[in-house]
């Protein structure tokens, strides 16, 4: 539940020495470059050394290249490549150039063998004519138009069968054309072709020439095979040439990969005469490692400085966690990275959502479905919800064994209880005994994570220095008095006959705290040391805090209430699974199980989906706001990886 300790780094150096800078900066894979006017206000007489990334154009062509060839290299170590960009660019050009020469020539060949093949398969819908097509197109009266219908068509010809000259001769036909011809008049087509237009016919020029349908095929077999042969040259051509060029092909690929990728840094680098200047952050734990390497290169100076020391300059933010609290950082980037001196919530995240989402998908055999499908999305689609998903099975598995629910089944692990002294499972969840409790424990639930998020509202406002938000503010200690004292207080009357809301109570422990409250932002900039402290009305002030006050109350009545939805899921799992079995016994025989099985599946993957939504509307509406911003910057540093 924290964030890695950063540092500053400013590295000063001649010109002539910048590229090995840049190199040493890039191969660590743990630098972020920022911008010199970040901690340098005045750099008038500082001038950036490129604006034009001139290795992108070079890399784009050859990976278009490689992308059209279906070829995809690892990066390799090229430290000890140092091509000029003249030979980049020459490389690029040429390579590029030579594979879509090779593969030009492929498709052209693919491109001629199908066509072939449709065309065969186009004239062996006429095979049946034992005519010369010559004669057949060159009639003088008549002319003959050859193609397709829509077999939809064929019926509406019957509209025009008192009309000698629409009729449509029928050659074959496939699952959804006819093949065949119509004639037209030779002098005046234009009447019988709009009518077969509108019938949607389909014509074909490959009829044609002094061949039957019967010669054209065997000419188009003929040339198959050597259309083939073409296509499989082509092919073998353009293996090839990777084989002979494929590992140089793979180190130009890489240098112009390092050298596109490290432009970053040179981008944000500026000149003064003939020394350069770089600022960046790295992690502490880098440091040492980092300062040795730059420490070689000559004229090279170096400073460091704590981020605790550069808030002003806003750090970069890297997530730092536990492994079970790791996959979760997909939810905490999704709202925002912290501050660098706010609290990181991971690990509030991992183990609220994790414990929240078991209690509403309660469910032994389904948390396992849950959790295998997780891992699978994870290990074969590098998803990150599959890694959180993998935990919250288990949770699921852990609440289903407490309520005692396998796939549905509420009574399958009463052999089990009976060990533990018990005639059947401890809790019913769908007896009407047990709905008061659910709903209230789940009310319980949501208390006291409002008053820890409140808690780490504190901590990190006191962490940030901001006395006025930890005492005042709603999520402040006034805030948690003021909560606090309602819930014990109604409990308290309402529950357990205690009758603790008596006057000083009210005053003390609840009135107290909401004046204190409301006038939150002029006592927050007293305590302070804000000399402006004072609203430039206080009549103004009130009305406008009356309107604000009635809010707060409510957002203390809504955030209770919405974890009225982990009670409630609860309740409509067991009731989707009683629904399910009541139709699979109405079914009965080997239907019951299908019906078991299939309403399994459909209650997993609805459930899953509206549990993992809801947990997470919880997390961040409900305590997010309490007590976390996400307005930090996140650490990206420049790094090379292999696709």
């Amino acid at each position: 539940m924290a964030v890695s300790s950063m540092q500053a780094v400013n590295v000063i150096g001649l010109m002539n020495h910048i590229d090995e800078v840049i190199t040493v900066l890039g191969e660590s894979g743990v630098f972020h470059p920022d911008e010199v006017t970040n901690f340098y206000p005045d750099v008038k007489d500082f001038t950036h050394l490129q604006s034009k990334n001139n290795y992108a154009e070079p890399l784009t062509n050859l990976k278009s290249a490689l992308s059209r060839a279906k070829r995809s290299y690892p990066m390799r170590d090229v430290s000890d490549f140092n091509p000029s960009l003249d030979e980049l660019e020459s490389f690029s050009a040429e390579t590029t150039a030579e594979i879509d020469r090779l593969i030009d020539s492929r498709d052209g060949c693919a491109a001629k063998l199908e066509e072939a093949k449709q065309n065969l398969i186009t004239v062996q819908h006429f095979s049946g004519m034992n005519a010369e097509i010559e004669q057949v197109l060159e009639m003088r009266f008549v002319k003959a138009r050859f193609g397709r219908l829509p077999k939809d068509s064929m019926k509406k010809l019957e509209a025009y069968k008192d009309d000698d000259l629409v009729d449509f001769a029928v050659c074959t036909e496939d699952k959804t054309h006819v093949w065949g011809m119509y004639f037209t008049p030779a002098d005046h087509p234009e009447k019988i072709d709009k009518i077969f237009e509108g019938l949607y016919f389909e014509p074909t020029d490959l009829l044609d020439g002094n061949e039957t349908p019967k010669q054209k095929i065997a000419v188009y077999q003929q040339e198959l095979p050597q259309l083939e042969s073409d296509l499989k040259a082509a092919q073998q051509a353009l293996d090839h040439y990777f084989d002979e060029n494929g590992e140089r092909v793979a180190r130009y690929l890489s240098k112009l990969e390092e050298l596109y990728l490290y432009f970053g840094i040179r981008n944000k680098a500026l000149q003064h005469n003939n020394s350069f200047i770089i600022v960046g952050w790295i992690p502490t734990e880098n440091k040492k490692q980092l300062n040795a390497r730059l420490k070689k290169i000559n004229s090279v100076e170096l400073d460091f400085s704590d981020a605790k020391d550069e808030m002003d300059k806003r750090p970069p933010v890297k997530l730092k966690n536990v492994f079970f609290a790791r996959p979760f950082e997909y939810y905490t980037q999704m709202y925002g990275v912290p501050k660098n001196n706010e609290i990181d919530p991971t690990l509030f995240v991992a183990v609220t959502y994790t414990i929240i989402f078991g209690i509403m998908f309660a469910d032994l055999g389904q948390g396992f479905c849950l959790a295998v499908a997780g891992w699978l999305m994870w290990k074969l689609k590098k998803m990150p919800i599959g890694k959180i998903l993998i935990p919250c099975g288990i949770s699921a598995m852990v609440f289903g064994t407490l309520f005692g629910s396998v796939f549905g089944f509420e009574h399958l692990l009463d052999p089990m209880y009976r060990l533990f002294g018990f005639e059947e499972k401890p809790f019913e969840v769908m007896a009407s005994s047990n709905t008061n409790t659910i709903i209230l424990g789940a009310i319980g639930i949501g208390v006291f994570l409002l008053i820890l998020a409140m808690l780490l509202n504190v901590y990190t406002s006191f962490k940030q220095r901001d006395f006025g938000k930890a005492l005042f503010s709603t999520s402040g200690v006034a805030g948690i008095i003021f909560y606090c004292s309602l819930v014990f207080g109604m409990v308290a009357e309402l529950f357990l006959g205690l009758h603790v809301m008596t006057t000083p109570y009210i005053l003390g422990l609840v009135v107290l705290p909401f004046l204190l409250i409301f006038f939150a932002e002029p006592l927050g900039k007293l305590v302070n040391g804000e000399k402006d402290w004072q609203p430039e009305s206080w009549g103004g002030y009130i009305v406008e805090n009356i309107f604000e006050s009635i809010e707060v109350l409510l957002s203390y009545v809504t955030n209770t209430m919405s974890f009225l939805r982990v009670g409630a899921f609860v309740l409509v799992h067991a009731g989707m699974m009683l629904v399910v079995f009541v139709l699979a016994n109405t079914v009965g025989g080997v239907g019951y199980w299908v019906v078991v099985v299939i309403g399994n599946a459909l209650v997993m993957v609805l459930e899953a989906l509206l549990v993992a939504i809801q947990v997470l509307r919880l997390e961040y509406y409900e305590m997010f706001s309490r007590f976390y911003s996400g307005e930090g910057r996140p650490f990206e540093p420049v790094r090379l990886s292999a696709e």
